[in-house]
């Protein structure tokens, strides 16, 4: 891949081009295989800047991640509706949500869940990206309160949710979710099913 020209920019703004220049690498080349050294060639910088925010490339990644699940959490937050009559009708444009977000940033999202960069199950920790999955158990939460989902540990509820719908943004990601294996519309399918089994029966 050929270098960008170089990106002029303020000394208060190194931090914010090397990781805008990071993100577009990460979604040019669908992965972060590129080095610091890349990262400070593409974005006009010395090689030694980037190291002025980040001591390694492990760190300038989980910053990656971490602006990841940011967007994340704002697309789902834009998604809920303001209004919604049923526990189907609040989960369904949530869920759309998310696995739209996958598949528009799939090499974003493989780098916020991928297992094999260091100290992952603690990034998920961060606040930044359980903020991710605090939309799901609030609305959990609120349908609990309101009798329509059962009285189960929310934290369980809200790992099956998780489950699936991670599932299944991978599944599409990786072009896998084709009509004659799993229908015309998968994921609709898999949230009705997701939906009987969180209902509250008495309701």
């Amino acid at each position: 891949m050929q270098d960008a020209p170089n990106r002029p920019y303020h000394h208060g703004d190194l931090r914010r081009a090397v990781i805008e220049t990071a993100l577009d690498m990460l979604r040019e080349e669908k992965g972060w295989q590129f080095t610091l050294r890349e990262v400070a060639r593409r974005a006009g910088v010395s090689h030694a800047a980037p190291y002025k925010h980040f001591p390694d490339k492990a760190a300038l990644l989980a910053e990656l991640a971490m602006i990841g699940f940011d967007r994340l959490r704002e697309s789902l937050s834009a998604a809920k509706p303001k209004a919604a009559k049923t526990l189907r009708d609040e989960i369904t444009p949530v869920a759309h949500a998310f696995v739209a977000f996958g598949t528009d940033n799939p090499a974003l999202y493989r780098l916020m869940f991928s297992a094999g960069e260091e100290k992952a199950a603690g990034m998920h920790l961060n606040e930044r990206a359980l903020a991710v999955f605090d939309v799901a158990l609030e609305i959990l939460r609120r349908g609990q309160a309101a009798g329509s989902i059962r009285k189960r540990p929310i934290e369980g509820q809200a790992a099956a949710w998780w489950g699936l719908i991670h599932g299944m943004t991978m599944l599409a990601i990786d072009g896998l979710l084709v009509p004659e294996k799993v229908g015309s519309a998968p994921l609709d399918a898999a949230l009705s099913t997701l939906v009987e089994g969180l209902g509250n029966p008495a309701t």
